[in-house]
């Protein structure tokens, strides 16, 4: 099984949350594969950046999910193991990138991104990085 460290963001802009919708048509957080061995927290922040415009600033950890799937391109198992970062946005502007396979996207209130997100692992990150982010506002 090919296992890959990746990092990404639950960005955060008042009470709304960056979301984005893949290719798939999966409603997801940013992130990606961490390289050549940078920090999981630049990659955080640069793949925010890059899928959806978005300059935000990491406020706190959030914690860590992984997840198992078969890469019908690498004709094997690939495990994500994802370090989070919960970060705030200055304003709610954002760009989605389609060149990153991305369809749309936006900031969302918290009861309409809990409806949307694909995946129960990412709706209970994105509930704990909400109690986590109103505490440290």
């Amino acid at each position: 099984m090919l296992v890959r460290n990746c990092a990404g963001g639950v960005v955060f802009f008042k009470d709304k949350v960056l979301l984005l919708q893949n290719e798939k048509g999966e409603w997801v957080l940013p992130k990606g594969v961490i390289r050549n061995g940078d920090p999981s927290n630049i990659v955080a922040l640069n793949r925010v950046r890059e899928e959806a415009g978005v300059a935000a600033e990491i406020v706190s950890t959030a914690g860590r999910t992984s997840y198992e799937f078969f890469s019908v391109t690498r004709q094997r198992p690939v495990c994500n193991k994802i370090t989070w970062y919960i970060m705030k946005s200055p304003d709610d502007k954002y760009q989605i990138n389609k060149e990153e396979k991305f369809t749309t996207g936006g900031f969302y209130d918290l009861q309409e991104a809990m409806n949307l997100i694909t995946y129960s692992q990412d709706k209970a990150l994105l509930n704990l990085s909400y109690q986590k982010y109103k505490e440290l506002a």
